[in-house]
């Protein structure tokens, strides 16, 4: 894989999954739905798969979760930016630990148990985990301080909030697996203009909401 075209990649589909973070998480829970676990089953799951398998470079799913939380600091729809931005980044991080040991090919994942089990079990860890890293360092990056006290009381809340982004992913993950039989190549000229198209439309209007609504 070119590294020109996997850092491209790395900055369109973080920007994307920031973007999607800020826009539409913060229509989900103004709706009073759980924005969390739906934007997790049904967002950061599958674009986080979707690019494993297109790319085939691990490391860059963590990337993607660094701009993605970059850009979720500036939403200014709804409160706890630095929170968001932290849980973004640490299901990146965790997404990279869980696969870490399967191919980039998903071969292993050969038939729908396997690929619903893995979707269970990934996106269970992966918000559960994120949202018990939030919970850690949020406080300590505030000033506040960290209290176990604090994260045991929510720990029932949390596991299961998880609940509902594993449901979502064992119809997310194999349906993202079977794009594999697709051909997705792009000439290099259309996807280097579009990317840095898509890129530009994200974080100007996310930091121009910034500025108009905050």
């Amino acid at each position: 894989m070119n590294k020109k075209k996997m850092l491209a990649g790395i900055i369109v589909f973080g920007s994307i999954w920031g973007f999607s973070e800020v826009i539409l998480g913060s229509l989900i829970a103004e709706a009073g739905y759980p924005s969390g676990g739906l934007m997790t089953g049904f967002f950061a799951i599958p674009i986080l798969v979707l690019t494993r398998m297109i790319f085939k470079q691990p490391g860059m799913q963590l990337g993607m979760g660094l701009i993605a939380g970059s850009l979720r600091v500036f939403n200014p729809f709804i409160g706890c930016q630095i929170c968001s931005a932290i849980a973004i980044m640490a299901e990146a991080m965790l997404f990279e630990i869980i696969f870490y040991g399967i191919s980039t090919d998903f071969k292993e994942l050969k038939n729908l148990t396997m690929q619903t089990s893995i979707g269970i079990i990934s996106a269970y860890v992966i918000f559960v985990g994120g949202y018990i890293v939030t919970q850690v360092l949020t406080p300590i990056v505030a000033g506040s301080g960290f209290y176990l006290e604090n994260l045991i009381v929510f720990m029932p809340r949390i596991l299961a909030a998880g609940v509902l982004p594993a449901l979502i992913a064992t119809i997310t993950v194999p349906t993202i697996l079977m794009v594999k039989k697709l051909d997705l190549s792009i000439k290099d000229r259309l996807y280097y203009s579009t990317a840095v198209g898509i890129t530009i439309f994200c974080w100007v209007t996310v930091i121009g909401s910034w500025v108009i609504f905050s």
